[in-house]
């Protein structure tokens, strides 16, 4: 029984599929099975290296292919590394002979770069640009590319500034958008004259080069300037002479008008230290036109009293003499003292007003120093808090400061000339009713002496 056992054994290690089988019966058939499987596994083997032994020469057949295209590669790579390394040849040689002829002509090229990055400014802020918006372009291109420009960039470059030439000495009439000073944007007949001035409907235009577009100027200036461009642009002759407003500096006189601020905006730079001065500025000139005329009247009223013989009470003067006339009878001192009464009363209704004008001359100068001392604090505060970088900052204050200065001169200096006319005026009139007084009262004691003499 062990060796069937040790058989069996054997059988399955040679054969795993012997027990897939039926199971023998006796040893007769487990030697038949074991000889069976055993033909099986020899034809299965021989099955096995039949094929190993195909793909092996089929391999092999691959690998020589892959040989051969290698080498093929390799002698194809070979001759176009020579050919490489020949064009390179040929082109630094040919890149050599490009230097040596193009020598002058780079330096013509960077000529021209140089001019069309020059002339990109002048003509972007030229006037004529407003009419003619594309030619911008090409002088970006020529100014900014590392390329040769090409020989029909270079005339129209050349045909670009023989245009800006001719038409800086024309006047041309067109139609584009502007923008006004509400900030629309219209479409407007436009007459420029050459590259200096542009206008619409009488109003003038600003070019800015940033938008490319004409600007109604937010401060146009005096009417008068207007009429004549209003004129010139209505002219229909054109063999006729005509005046026209130009600006030579190209728009720069006309932007710093924009800047420049008016009567109104300087005063309300003063603050509400200028505001107090033009109201005691008002006050004053209200005041001293008041005492004029009632001045004049007075004076008026005293001449026609002058050559009347009946006191008439409208004015000082007859009232003096009314007291005369009541009191003649009185002896020379008591007259003397009645006339000197009434000259007193008479004073003071013509002297009114002065000594206001008076005060309202000296007290404007000294709100303005006011306003310069309060200007120059906002001003040292904007340094202390900002520094000194932005003029702008300190500008404010430094207007306030200046600002009030020149309005409390402005009021005083007139109201202090018309002080001294009224002020001679007064006089004048008080010295009259003096020398009137006086000439009574000598009268008057002439005329009782001759009585103790008779």
């Amino acid at each position: 029984m062990k060796l069937i056992s040790s058989i069996l054994l054997i059988s399955a290690l040679v054969s795993p599929s012997l027990f897939a089988a039926d199971k023998p019966a006796n040893l007769d058939e487990l030697l038949s099975q074991v000889k069976r499987e055993r033909v099986l596994e020899q034809q299965k083997n021989k099955l096995r290296e039949a094929k190993f032994v195909t793909e092996r020469d089929q391999q092999s057949q691959l690998l020589q292919q892959a040989k051969a295209r290698l080498h093929a590669e390799e002698q194809k790579t070979a001759v176009l590394n020579l050919a490489f390394k020949q064009n390179g040849d040929d082109l630094a040689e040919k890149e050599r002979l490009l230097q040596e002829k193009s020598g002058t002509l780079g330096e013509l090229f960077g000529t021209v770069r140089q001019m069309a990055n020059d002339s990109r400014t002048v003509l972007n802020s030229s006037m004529i640009s407003a009419q003619k918006t594309e030619r911008s372009q090409l002088l970006i291109a020529m100014a900014e590319r590392k390329q040769q420009p090409t020989i029909q960039e270079l005339h129209d470059f050349w045909i670009m500034l023989q245009e800006e030439m001719t038409e800086s000495g024309k006047i041309s009439r067109f139609s584009v958008p502007i923008i006004t000073a509400s900030g629309e944007v219209e479409q407007r007949d436009v007459m420029r004259v050459g590259v200096f001035t542009a206008f619409t409907e009488g109003k003038f235009l600003r070019y800015l080069p940033e938008t490319g577009k004409l600007v109604e100027l937010g401060r146009q200036p005096v009417q008068r300037l207007q009429d004549v461009v209003a004129d010139f642009a209505h002219t229909t002759d054109a063999s006729s002479v005509q005046n026209v407003v130009i600006d030579p500096t190209r728009g720069a006189l006309m932007a710093l008008l924009v800047q420049s601020p008016d009567l109104k905006e300087r005063i309300q730079q003063g603050g509400w230290i200028g505001y107090i001065i033009l109201v005691l500025g008002a006050i004053g000139l209200l005041l001293a036109l008041q005492r004029f005329i009632y001045l004049t009247v007075v004076g008026r009223g005293v001449a026609k009293q002058q050559k009347e013989a009946k006191a008439n009470s409208n004015n000082p003067l007859g009232r003096i003499l009314s007291v005369y006339k009541e009191d003649q009878h009185n002896d020379v001192e008591t007259l003397s003292l009645k006339l000197d009464e009434a000259i007193l009363r008479e004073v003071p209704k013509i002297e009114r007003g002065l000594i206001t004008l008076a005060v309202l001359a000296a007290i404007t100068p000294m709100l303005g120093l006011l306003g310069t001392v309060s200007g120059m604090i906002e001003t040292f505060q904007a340094i202390t808090l900002f520094g000194t970088g932005d003029p702008k900052l300190m500008s404010g204050g430094i207007s306030q400061a200046l600002v009030t200065t020149e309005l409390g001169l402005a009021v005083a200096i007139p109201i202090l000339l018309i002080h001294s006319a009224i002020s001679s005026k007064s006089n004048r009139l008080v010295q009259i009713l003096d020398e009137e007084s006086a000439a009574v009262v000598a009268f008057n004691a002439e005329r009782n002496h001759g009585q103790s003499d008779k």
